[in-house]
C-alpha cells in the first residue's frame, strides 16, 4: 500500500522536528540559560576628587546590587538623598556613574569640571550611612528607608576617589519560549507517534457484500471486474488515510497555535514584569524628612558629648564643633561666671537618653531645623532642644535649650517629616511665628499687655508669672533706681513647624534687657555676683545694663480655634552686664 511509507515518513518527521524542539526547550533552562548576575565595570577617566553614583542604578535592573571599589589607601562610601549628595558636592569637580552600557558590560561615566577639592564628606550629617575602607571595598546597596539614594565616594576630598569601580546587577533570566518549546516538542513526538499506529477508518466493502446489504453487492460485482473492485476498495483506503491525517494535521496545527499563543502572552507578560526602572523615572519623593530616626540619634549623641565635654571642662572650645547661636553664647558666659562664682547654677545638662521625641521638617532647603524632647539624668523636666544646620557641608548644631513649662503638653506633631513655615506666614493659624513671640514679648514687658488673654497662664506657664514679679520686685526694692524691661524678638531666630491639629509650634529668642539708672547725683546701683563678673565691678552711680537671651516655645491654636496660645517651654540665662 503506498499510503503506508508517506505515514510513516511524516511520522518520523514530526518526532524528529518534536526532539528537536523539545531539546531547544530544555536547553533555554539549561545550557543556553542566561548568567544569574551581569558585572559592569567603569572604565579609568577623569580624576576628580569625588563620585558620585546615581540612584537609579539601584533599581535599573530589580533585585540587590553590590559593589566592588578598588583603590589607594583609605577611602569611603557614603549614602545620602540625592538632593543631599548633589548639594554636598555642590561646585566641586566629580564623576556621576549615570548608567549601563546596552550590552550591559560598561558603566556609563560623566565627568563634571568644578573646584580641585572639598572638605572631607566623612562625618557629615547628611549621609545615613558610611562604610569605611582602606584599598578594597565590597558593598551591598540597599535602601535605608523609602526613597531614593545615592551613593558618594571620596578618599579626603583632596586626592581622587576611587576610579576602578565595578557594579554586578541581577540579570534578566526569565526564558519565555522555554515551557512552550518543551511542550510543544511533547505534543510533536506524540503526534508522530499517533501517526504511526493511526489505521484509517472505513476502506473498501469486502466482496460479495456491502454496507447497503448482499443485493446491492450484487449489483456492484454485475457493474465491475474484481480488478475494478480492488481499484476502487485501494483509492477508499486512500481517502480515509487522507483523512486521518488531515484530522491529525488538524489537531496538531490548532494545539501548535494554542501554545504558541500562549508563549508569546508568556513572552509579552514576561517583558511586561521585568523591571523598568519606574521607581527611578518617577519624581523626587516629597514630604521627605531631612534625617530619619537612626540620623537623628547619631547627631544627638555628638551633640550631648561635646556638650559634656564643654560643661565639664567649663571650656567653651569644646563646644563650638557641635553648639552655636544662643546657646553657645549663654554656656560661654555662664561657664566664665562660675568660673568665679561657685554657686551660680550651671545650664541644664544635654542628654541624648531617653528621647521623648522628634520633630523633623521636610523642608530640603537650607537652613534646617530639627527638634527633638529629652529628658536625661539632670533633667528635672523634660528639655526642648533645638539644631540648626546651616548648609550642606556643615553640621547639626545645637542653638537652643529650654525646659518645658510643668504641666504642659508637648504639642504632637506628624513623625516622618512636618511642614516647615516662614515666621509671617499666617496660613490657617491664628496668629504667624512672628506675631505669636511678638505677642509673648509684649506680654512679658508689660503687666497691661493687650496679649493677656490671648497667652495660657497660671501654674501650666509659670515662666510669664515669674518674669513679671521678678520686674515687680526690681523696681519695689531698687528705691535709689530708675527701671525699666524690655523682651524683643531676634528675627532671625524664629522656627515654626506644622502640629497635627493644623496649628504650629513657633520657637525663637528674645532678648531680655534690665536697664538701671540711679535717681539722684550720687545714688548707687549694686549688681549680683554674677553679673559683677561680666561688668567688672558691683556697684554703678552711672547706671547699668544686663541683657539675658530667653529661649521660647510657643503653642499657636489653628485659625478657627478659640483657644489662646500657649508657652510650652522658657528659660533665659545672663548672657551679657556693663555700666553706663
Amino acid at each position: 500500500m503506498i499510503g503506508i511509507p508517506l505515514r510513516f515518513k511524516t511520522a518520523v518527521a514530526l518526532v524528529l522536528l518534536g526532539l528537536l524542539t523539545l531539546l531547544a526547550g530544555i536547553g533555554q533552562k539549561t545550557f543556553w540559560a542566561p548568567a544569574e548576575t551581569v558585572t559592569a565595570t567603569a572604565s579609568a577617566g577623569e580624576a576628580a576628587p569625588l563620585t558620585v553614583i546615581d540612584q537609579k542604578l539601584r533599581t535599573l535592573e530589580g533585585g540587590t546590587v553590590t559593589i566592588k571599589v578598588k583603590g589607594e589607601g583609605s577611602f569611603l562610601l557614603a549614602a545620602g538623598r540625592p538632593d543631599d549628595v548633589d548639594a554636598w558636592v555642590g561646585k566641586t569637580a566629580h564623576n556621576t556613574v549615570t548608567g549601563l552600557s546596552e550590552d550591559k558590560k560598561s558603566l556609563q561615566v560623566k565627568h563634571t569640571d568644578g573646584e580641585a577639592s572639598a572638605p572631607s564628606p566623612a562625618g557629615s550629617d547628611l549621609w545615613v550611612s558610611t562604610e569605611n575602607a582602606s584599598g578594597e571595598l565590597d558593598y551591598t546597596w540597599s535602601a535605608p528607608a523609602d526613597g531614593d539614594w545615592s551613593l558618594l565616594l571620596a578618599a579626603d576630598g583632596k586626592k581622587p576617589a576611587p576610579s576602578s569601580i565595578s557594579m554586578t546587577f541581577p540579570n534578566d533570566t526569565s526564558m519565555p519560549w522555554a515551557v512552550p518549546l518543551m511542550v510543544l516538542g511533547g505534543l510533536l513526538i506524540i503526534a508522530g507517534g499517533v501517526l504511526l499506529v493511526l489505521k484509517p477508518k472505513g476502506g473498501a466493502p469486502r466482496d460479495g457484500g456491502s454496507a447497503d446489504g448482499g443485493s446491492a453487492g450484487k449489483a456492484t460485482d454485475k457493474q465491475g471486474s474484481p480488478f475494478a473492485r480492488r481499484a476502487r476498495a485501494k483509492a477508499a483506503a486512500k481517502a480515509g488515510e487522507r483523512s486521518s491525517s488531515a484530522r491529525l494535521s488538524v489537531v496538531v496545527a490548532a494545539t501548535t497555535a494554542a501554545v504558541l499563543a500562549g508563549g508569546a502572552a508568556a513572552a509579552q507578560a514576561s517583558t511586561s514584569a521585568a523591571p523598568t526602572n519606574s521607581a527611578s523615572a518617577a519624581p523626587a519623593a516629597t514630604g521627605t524628612p531631612v534625617v530619619l530616626d537612626a540620623q537623628f540619634r547619631r547627631i544627638l549623641e555628638q551633640v550631648a558629648s561635646a556638650t559634656d565635654a564643654g560643661d565639664a571642662a567649663k571650656d567653651a572650645k569644646k563646644l563650638t564643633a557641635r553648639v552655636a547661636g544662643t546657646e553657645l553664647e549663654v554656656r560661654t558666659q555662664n561657664y566664665k561666671i562660675r568660673s568665679r562664682v561657685a554657686s551660680y547654677d550651671a545650664r541644664m545638662p544635654v542628654r541624648s537618653t531617653k528621647l521623648l521625641t522628634t520633630v523633623v521638617t521636610d523642608k530640603r532647603e537650607w537652613p534646617r531645623s530639627v527638634m527633638a524632647v529629652t529628658q536625661g539624668e539632670g533633667n528635672v523636666v523634660p528639655q526642648l532642644l533645638t539644631l540648626v544646620q546651616n548648609s550642606p557641608r556643615e553640621n547639626y548644631k545645637l542653638v537652643g535649650t529650654s525646659p518645658l513649662q510643668p504641666g504642659t503638653t508637648f504639642p504632637a506633631i506628624v513623625r516622618g517629616g512636618t511642614e516647615s513655615l516662614a515666621a509671617d506666614d499666617k496660613s490657617g493659624l491664628l496668629y504667624s511665628g512672628q506675631e505669636a513671640l511678638a505677642g509673648l514679648a509684649d506680654r512679658l514687658t508689660k503687666s497691661n499687655s493687650t496679649f493677656k488673654s490671648k497667652l495660657v497662664e497660671g501654674e501650666s506657664s509659670p515662666y510669664i508669672a515669674d518674669t513679671l514679679s521678678y520686674q515687680a520686685d526690681i523696681v519695689k526694692d531698687g528705691v535709689d533706681g530708675k527701671f525699666a524691661f524690655t523682651h524683643k524678638v531676634i528675627p532671625e531666630s524664629t522656627v515654626v513647624f506644622r502640629t497635627e491639629d493644623g496649628g504650629a509650634l513657633v520657637l525663637g529668642r528674645l532678648t531680655f534687657n534690665f536697664d538701671g539708672t540711679p535717681k539722684a547725683v550720687g545714688d548707687k546701683l549694686s549688681i549680683g555676683n554674677d553679673a559683677a563678673v561680666l561688668a567688672g565691678g558691683k556697684e554703678t552711680t552711672t547706671g547699668m545694663v544686663l541683657k539675658f537671651a530667653e529661649s521660647v516655645a510657643v503653642y499657636v491654636p489653628p485659625a478657627a480655634s478659640k483657644d489662646p496660645m500657649k508657652l510650652v517651654a522658657a528659660t533665659r540665662g545672663l548672657v551679657g552686664a556693663s555700666f553706663k
